[in-house]
């Protein structure tokens, strides 16, 4: 059974961002120009006023002015496979200020030989920024496909470290 979605939009420093929750859980945090995540291509129930949009909002712009590290907003993994939800569960466990790569991810999961399945479920990870997508890297510590694109990647790990 399917609970109804509600969107709201904000502004923030890498960009335009899509809030979407249900009346549980966030489920999505989108780029305005994404095309893989599950959430991307549909509208929602547009409220300025939902509670976990409005928490997720406050706490978005908390972490972007470096007054918070974790995020409180309960969250949840409404669409994806098993496997991609094994991925990001992972992507949550990795400390904010550190990155990894897909490959070491790919071996935490116990799945080594997955590299390129591993990238493919991070690239339709629906809640980016609090499920932290942004800190895996390639495996000589370059920067790699990002939703929001690679400077906004960067703005993310470079915000983390300070």
């Amino acid at each position: 059974m399917s609970s109804e979605l509600f969107e709201t939009q904000m502004s923030s420093p890498v960009g335009q961002l899509r809030l979407i929750a249900d009346n549980e859980a966030l489920v999505a945090i989108c780029w305005l120009d994404d095309c893989k995540t599950p959430y991307a291509s549909q509208q929602y129930t547009h409220s300025n006023e939902h509670h976990l949009l409005l928490q997720t909002r406050h706490e978005l712009n908390q972490y972007f002015n470096h007054e918070r590290q974790c995020f409180d907003v309960p969250t949840k993994f409404l669409k994806g496979t098993d496997f991609q939800k094994q991925v990001w569960q992972a992507l949550c466990e990795i400390e904010r200020g550190k990155t990894t790569s897909y490959g070491i991810l790919a071996t935490h999961i116990d799945r080594p030989k997955a590299v390129r399945a591993v990238a493919t479920a991070i690239a339709h990870n629906p809640l980016s920024i609090i499920v932290p997508c942004h800190r895996v890297v390639g495996k000589q510590g370059d920067l790699r496909g990002f939703a929001g694109g690679l400077k906004n990647k960067q703005y993310l790990l470079d915000l983390e470290q300070e």
